[in-house]
This record gives structure tokens, sequence and C-alpha cells, in this order.
């Protein structure tokens, strides 16, 4: 009989910009689970990537996180978030224009919306960003995966253009313990 329990579980949806990006750097975390790509956000039914992009479903990429809290907690999550993508741009990322680029925290709880409150206020009055940060903090509503070519991405393309660029990017050091 084996006295190893499951690990216990959360999940975190995150937008900030394209999900492959994000995808790729949570992917590597340990106590990460599983994160896959989708769409959240938005107002149709089981939105498809072409129409997602179109901008008229409402929804933002995201990727969906599930993780052992016992190891990473949902903090260190949202401060990694904070890190790897542009939140004082408002619907855009870097070239990746548009509402499904947007960044946002669809919040799973009440303990998860003050935590992305009190995160986003701590991180503007340290002054890390040099613009205010535009993060919508929205309850989670419904997350659709995304096609199958879109999960794993740069895994499967290791040599994409967009992937060899955030391959040499460095976390922070205070992301490094993660």
């Amino acid at each position: 009989m084996s006295t190893h329990s499951a690990p216990r579980t959360e999940v975190a949806t995150l937008a900030g910009g394209c999900f492959w990006c994000l995808e790729a750097v949570y992917d590597d975390l340990r106590g990460v689970i599983s994160v896959e790509s989708g769409y959240s956000g938005g107002h149709v039914k089981n939105p498809s990537y072409e129409a997602v992009c179109g901008g008229g479903t409402g929804h933002a990429e995201v990727v969906q996180i599930t993780f052992d809290p016992g190891v990473v907690s949902y903090r260190d999550l949202l401060n990694v978030f904070f890190t790897i993508h542009d939140p004082t741009t408002l619907n855009r990322q870097g070239n990746d224009v548009g509402t499904q680029y947007r960044s946002a925290i669809y919040t799973h709880s009440p303990e998860q919306k003050a935590t992305a409150e009190a995160v986003i206020k701590e991180i503007g009055a340290q002054g890390v960003w040099p613009n205010p940060i535009v993060t919508e903090v929205a309850p989670y509503d419904t997350f659709y995966i995304a096609e199958d070519y879109h999960q794993e991405y740069f895994k499967r393309n290791p040599y994409a253009a967009t992937a060899s660029l955030w391959s040499r990017r460095r976390l922070p050091s205070s992301a490094s313990s993660i």
C-alpha cells in the first residue's frame, strides 16, 4: 500500500500575449503539473484560433496552469507572469496587437482575486514598470482549449523564430528559486 497521496492542485488562468510564450515558461517551473493553451474571457462558445485572432469573439489567448501550491504558490506564478510580459500595454504584446493579446488574470476564487490585486499593487508601488499596469483582473468563466497544434508549440518547433528569442530570455533573479 502506497502512503503517497496525489498532490493538492489549483488552477490559474493567465493571459499575457501569445499563449505559446507563456506556456514555454510555465512548463519549466517546479510545481507546475500541466499547462494548456486556450481561450478565455470571450462571448462565443468553442472559438477557433482564426475567430479569436479576428478579434470578434472577445477572447484572450490564455494558459491554464494546473499546479501544486505546496511546491509553487499562486503568488509565485503571478510574480513570474509580471516578468515575462509587459502588463502596461493595452491589448498588445510587442508586435502582437488586438484584444486577444491583452494582459488578464482570470481568478478562480476570492483568494486568487485578492492575491492578484495585491501583487499588482505591490509591483506598481515598486515602480518595476515605467507605466501603469493595465492587467485586467476578472472572474474565471470558461476555458476553451486551443487546437492541438498550439499545445507544446515550442517543444515541437524548437527552431521557430519567436522560440529562439524566448529561449534566450532570462527570468529575474527573484524568480530563479521558483
